[in-house]
């Protein structure tokens, strides 16, 4: 029962479905809730499948029609919580100001010309690559648009956890307080189900996964010491803006692997 409040928690917090009812809020549920940070990933890739398939194929739309299901799906039921924190940490870190300035500047309720830009940027190549993906789906694309959002929440707990917080307080800090040694030891138990999962079943894909897991701990290796670089620490903002770029590299990717493995 804990984990599956701490799974409601993770919904109340990170996505626009409503939870309508008072989950608690103490040490043993905010862990249970970052234990369960890539079922909450693989549930909203789920749906977003599920949408994608919808409308491919249940519809009379364009392939155009399905592109903009998927790319507004990802915007709606997140909530846009973490293209905030996108925003946000682009224009604190394209002030090229000290440590203590950008913390300042991520505070500001306000958005500047680099955040703008930057989630201009950052949505419109998205779009991009889902359109070429749509282009050249592939009954296996579903399932690598379902583990876009699960490896992207893996990666948000561990730089959550394996990185430092830059100030003692804000929503980050709470869930890392809430954090032990063996929180993270269920991690590598999701990636190895899904491993088995897709060795038994869809065997065709594991090379896919393979990549998909290379690359989403390649790129925690680096957030974590560029995020001390150029932070000082772990925010709120900041774990936003790493969830955003993980999964713009894997849509990357899933484009690539369109082009050079699929199909």
């Amino acid at each position: 029962m804990k984990w599956l409040k701490g799974l409601l928690i993770n919904f109340q917090f990170f996505t626009s479905i409503p939870v309508p009812i008072e989950l608690p809020m103490d040490k043993d549920h905010l862990e249970k809730a970052i234990k369960t940070f890539p079922l909450l990933g693989f549930i909203q890739g789920g749906i977003y499948a599920l949408l994608f398939y919808a409308v491919l194929h249940w519809t009379p739309f364009s392939i155009l029609t399905a592109a903009l299901v998927l790319w507004l799906a990802g915007i709606i039921i997140t909530g846009g919580i973490h293209l905030d924190g996108w925003m946000d940490t682009s224009d604190a870190f394209f002030s090229y100001r000290d440590r203590e300035k950008r913390l300042e500047i991520m505070k500001d309720p306000r958005t500047g010309a680099f955040g703008v830009l930057s989630v201009i940027v950052l949505l419109g190549t998205k779009f991009f690559f889902i359109y070429e993906i749509t282009q050249k789906v592939q009954p296996e694309t579903f399932l690598f648009i379902a583990a876009i959002p699960f490896f992207s929440k893996m990666g948000m707990g561990v730089l959550l956890l394996k990185v430092k917080a830059a100030k003692k307080e804000g929503l980050g800090t709470l869930f890392k307080h809430a954090s032990n040694k063996r929180t993270l030891f269920i991690y590598p138990v999701y990636v190895s189900l899904l491993f088995v999962a897709m060795g038994i079943f869809f065997n065709q894909i594991l090379f896919g996964i393979i990549v998909f897991t290379s690359v989403s701990v390649l790129v925690v290796l680096i957030l974590s010491k560029k995020i001390i670089s150029w932070f000082g620490g772990m925010t709120g903002d900041v774990l936003g803006a790493s969830v955003e770029g993980m999964e713009f590299v894997l849509w990357m990717i899933l484009w690539l692997l369109h082009y050079f493995a699929m199909g």
